[in-house]
């Protein structure tokens, strides 16, 4: 009985033993589901589309990162999409400010490409017309948006380098999504997946502002227009708690409206400020920073933007904590990012090149396969292919094949190749005149361009140019040209040059001057910077006055020059040989602050119609040497030194030397010197030299100092006399602007040898 006592009250202890325990390890469980859920949650960051506000961005990561939070998911749109792809690929937030206020957007959004990326040939193009429209079937259209994007995505490219072989977005540091609007449906793309410059490019193409973006079957555009706060998509991606910063403004009043894609933005803001008034409630810590002050396009308020997006995040700094010291997982951390500016491409493929040859393609690019080479070359060689115009943006892609990088080149030829070009122009010699241009590519044979001016106003001219490019092999040229104008002399360069003797008194005369000039030339480049080139040239020129006419024979000694009340100086055909070479670094033709510029020129004159009896074949050769240099971010230097003489007993002073004048594009062998009147120093040989101060006292604005000094005169170099001390001097003060028709530009000057100071005026740019 006992023993059965005691075997009952063991089995009860027993099982209330089990109860105990199976109760304890009840509890334990429930609390390791609670741990469990509470380690679970993720966190999302979900940044909108805005523009340049979207810069605030950065300041509320750099708070969102400094109160500790570790974020899981990144999704963004538009310029939320890029600040978030660069996030999502290892940028730390203070890395990110650094990057963007270091960098010239207004400069890339522009897609100023580097002189240096432009050819000979498209160096004077670009520094000639004000606006150039497509013109196809005699019908006249307009660019299809303000800027290609090119020198953003080149940007793109060199800063996701180190994710270049991540295709799969999920896999990035941070995984990762955008959204980008199908131009053709308007239905909403989600790109988690493909080469990531070209998934947010395509995500930040604002209407008007950038060019669409062709990723596979579909042309894309700012996937703002479908859905600029994508919270939905970094739901869906396992976040469990959200942090948005949104950037977009409310609708705007209509003082506010002052740009197209200020329009474009307020007609898509009718539905997303409605859809933000749902998605905001929906976000668990939403910081909205107070932008509505700035515009989508003020990049150069870098600064501010950014300091009110730290402003907006250090609002809800208390609650960014909170979030930082739950339990969770351990997150691996982060590596800082590394940037590597060498790389070295293997192999080229080009796709989509139907109109130009591979050989002409790879030209541009001016880089050797199998070498290393830096970002900068790469994106140099991109540019050069831009600066043709022959191609739309070019979002080419980098990929590791193992040995190297394969350069994917998808190009997207222009389909239209006509366009019309115009500009206008004044100064004191030509006066007033207006350029219009037909420029046709691909007229007869590939890589060819015909371009024909037309230019009206006080002095009627007109240009003509055909030139096959092959790059770094002989490309082919033909120039025609008919130039005149005329301009009250001292009768004294007259009278010294031609034989012409007047008994009558006179101190000016009205000289006119009509240059007709045809050549043939072979022409090689290298680096777009060097040229060499060798031709053939047929020039008539006619140097006439009326200003005589009413004299008698007795008086002017001229009488069989003498044409319907026309004293002619000059009325020749000439033929000559030649040969240029010429290197241009300077970055910009008109007011340069760093580079090298040298040209030499050689022409001997073999045949003459000989008008005036005088003709024996004779060379004239001509140098000119230069370099800028910046002394400060603001203060340039430019110096320049000059020369030419003639070779040959002839007495054909027709090409002689005549300094005078301020310009950039003189004809023949006229030189600007600053302090005398154009045309005012003559002799058959000269030598120059020229200095310039220039400080850039605001964008785009220039407070000149010049001064230049020259001896001229005949036979200079036999005698000796071009290395004494200089005969002539001037000097200037002026003023310059870079306005969108070209330099503006007016100069007071003046010289110790006399007692007329002078202004000088010019609008626009030279042709």
């Amino acid at each position: 009985m006992t023993h059965f006592i005691k075997y009952k009250l063991g089995f009860k202890i027993m099982r209330f033993a089990i109860a105990i325990i199976s109760l304890f390890f009840f509890f334990l469980k429930v609390n390791a589901q609670a741990t469990l859920e509470v380690k679970d949650k993720k966190i999302g960051l979900v940044l909108s589309g805005g523009g340049a506000k979207g810069l605030a961005h950065i300041g509320a990561i750099k708070v969102i990162e400094e109160a500790g939070v570790k974020v899981d998911y990144v999704g963004g749109t538009s310029m939320g999409a890029i600040v978030g792809a660069l996030y999502a690929a290892g940028y730390s937030g203070s890395e990110l400010d650094s990057i963007f206020r270091a960098t010239d957007f207004i400069n890339l959004i522009q897609d100023n490409l580097p002189r240096s990326a432009k050819t000979f040939y498209e160096k004077e193009n670009s520094e000639t017309y004000a606006l150039t429209l497509p013109f196809d079937n005699f019908k006249v259209s307009v660019p299809r948006a303000f800027s290609g994007g090119q020198n953003v995505y080149n940007e793109l490219v060199r800063l996701l380098y180190h994710v270049k072989d991540v295709n799969d977005f999920s896999k990035l540091p941070i995984p990762f999504v955008c959204i980008a609007t199908d131009i053709e449906t308007g239905q909403e793309v989600v790109l988690d997946s493909g080469y990531l410059p070209e998934a947010i490019m395509a995500s930040g193409t604002l209407p008007s502002l950038f060019e669409p973006s062709s990723i596979g079957d579909k042309v894309l555009i700012d996937g703002g227009i479908v859905n600029n706060y994508p919270i939905d998509k970094v739901r869906a991606m396992g976040a469990d708690i959200v942090i948005g910063v949104d950037v977009q403004h409310g609708l705007s009043s209509r003082d506010a409206l002052l740009s197209a894609t200020e329009i474009l933005l307020q007609i898509n803001n009718y539905r997303t400020v409605k859809d933000m008034e749902e998605k905001s409630k929906k976000t668990d810590i939403y910081i909205k920073p107070d932008i509505e002050n700035y515009t989508v396009i003020e990049f150069d308020k870098t600064d501010e933007i950014i300091e009110k997006g730290e402003i907006a995040a250090k609002e809800k700094f208390a609650e960014l904590q909170k979030v930082a010291t739950m339990p969770r997982y351990l997150k691996k951390p982060i590596s800082t990012v590394s940037l590597n500016d060498t790389i070295t491409i293997n192999r080229l493929v080009i796709n989509g090149n139907h109109k130009h040859t591979r050989g002409y393609v790879k030209g541009k690019l001016r880089f050797k396969l199998a070498e290393p080479i830096t970002f900068k070359k790469l994106q140099q060689g991109i540019s050069n292919l831009t600066a043709t115009g022959n191609f739309s943006t070019n979002r080419y892609k980098l990929v590791s094949n193992g040995l190297g990088e394969d350069l994917i080149l998808n190009l997207d030829e222009v389909a239209n190749t006509s366009f019309i070009k115009l500009g206008a122009h004044y100064d004191d010699l030509y006066k007033s005149a207006a350029i219009i241009n037909l420029t046709k590519k691909n007229l007869a044979f590939q890589d060819d361009v015909v371009s024909f001016d037309l230019i009206l106003g006080d002095n009627i001219r007109y240009n003509f140019k055909y030139f096959i490019d092959k790059g770094s092999y002989w490309s082919i040229g033909l120039n025609s040209r008919f130039n005149s104008f005329e301009k009250d002399i001292n009768f004294d360069v007259i009278r010294d040059n031609f034989d012409v003797s007047v008994t009558e008194s006179l101190k000016t005369i009205n000289f006119d001057i009509s240059d007709f000039t045809n050549q043939f030339y072979l022409q090689t480049v290298l680096q777009e910077e060097f040229a060499f080139t060798i031709g053939a040239e047929y020039k008539y020129l006619k140097y006439s006055t009326t200003t005589l006419g009413d004299l008698s024979d007795s008086d002017s000694g001229t009488s069989s020059n003498v044409s319907d009340g026309r004293t002619f100086f000059e009325k020749s055909g000439y033929f000559s040989v030649f040969s240029n070479l010429k290197l241009d670094t300077y970055d910009d033709k008109y007011f340069p602050t760093r580079g090298l510029f040298f040209e030499g020129d050689l022409h001997y004159y073999l045949l003459s119609s000989d008008y005036n009896k005088n003709f024996k074949d004779f060379s004239v050769s001509k140098l000119r040497a230069g370099l800028a240099l910046p002394i400060t971010n603001k203060l340039s230097f430019n110096l320049e030194t000059e020369g030419g003489f003639k070779l040959g007993t002839s007495n054909v002073t027709t090409f002689d030397f005549v300094l005078g004048g301020y310009g950039t594009d003189l004809i023949n062998n006229f030189v600007p010197f600053i302090g005398y009147d154009f045309l005012s120093l003559p002799g058959n040989s000269y030598v120059k030299a020229y200095g310039r101060l220039d400080y850039e006292f605001a964008k785009k604005n220039h407070l000149l100092l010049s001064a230049n000094f020259a001896n001229v005169d005949d036979d200079l170099f036999r005698t000796g006399e071009w290395f004494t001390s200089p005969n002539f001097s001037g000097y200037g003060i002026g003023y310059g602007w870079e306005s969108f028709i070209g330099p503006v530009q007016v100069m007071y000057s003046w010289s110790p040898e006399n007692d007329n100071s002078r202004f000088f005026f010019s609008i626009g740019y030279w042709f």
